[in-house]
């Protein structure tokens, strides 16, 4: 198995995934080469994650997420369970329309801009941000009030669907402070060693 990345948010769910279930695999580092025609062939839309898992090819994270957990027989995707199924594809279906548009400005200005030496954080231009992060956020909260994870009450592919931007809250500056099941959720979380630190180990250069 392959697994083409780059440090940024949706391959770390990718990353955090196969390193949780002690899957074998290359890991590509293809920030350099997002552009190029044999990238695109593999992806059209040239962007990472990509998994080529025998003949099989897979881009976007969330399907790529799914695919793993189904090859290692893992129910953090309910293959075999369509309420459960249902229950997590409306979470990731929320993150996509509602929870990664407004925590994504905060992440970009304060950790892609660092990572991709973009320059300092635009602070001002996150001054009308503030309102819709804390409108969802607090949709988010009041769930997580009764709830251990995002959904089926333990830990599932929306996890880290849903963190993987939010992870870094404090880092980012997401006001997030006054949601305390937000930040248990976010912090619980850290606590597995594969979400906490899911990198690919550099290799050792040539001799």
């Amino acid at each position: 198995m392959k697994i083409y990345w780059i440090k940024a948010q949706a391959p770390r769910r990718v990353l955090a995934l196969v390193k949780h279930l002690g899957v074998p695999a290359e890991f590509i580092d293809i920030t350099r080469g997002l552009k190029t025609p044999e990238f695109a062939a593999l992806n059209p839309n040239m962007k990472a994650p990509v998994l080529v898992d025998g003949d099989t090819v897979l881009w976007e994270s969330t399907a790529i997420m799914a695919h793993l957990c189904v090859r290692e027989s893992c129910d953090m995707w309910p293959a075999r369970n369509p309420p459960e199924q249902v229950e997590v594809l409306r979470w990731l279906a929320w993150t996509d329309s509602h929870w990664n548009p407004a925590v994504a400005p905060f992440y970009f200005e304060h950790i892609v801009r660092k990572n991709f030496g973009l320059g300092a954080p635009n602070r001002a231009s996150l001054v009308d941000k503030v309102a819709p992060l804390k409108t969802f956020a607090s949709v988010l909260d009041a769930h997580l009030r009764a709830h251990s994870h995002i959904a089926c009450d333990r830990l599932t592919i929306a996890d880290f669907a849903a963190a993987s931007m939010a992870t870094d809250w404090r880092e980012a500056e997401m006001p997030l402070e006054t949601f305390p099941n937000v930040v248990r959720w976010l912090d619980g979380l850290m606590r597995l060693p594969a979400w906490a630190e899911p990198w690919p180990e550099k290799q050792p250069a040539a001799a």
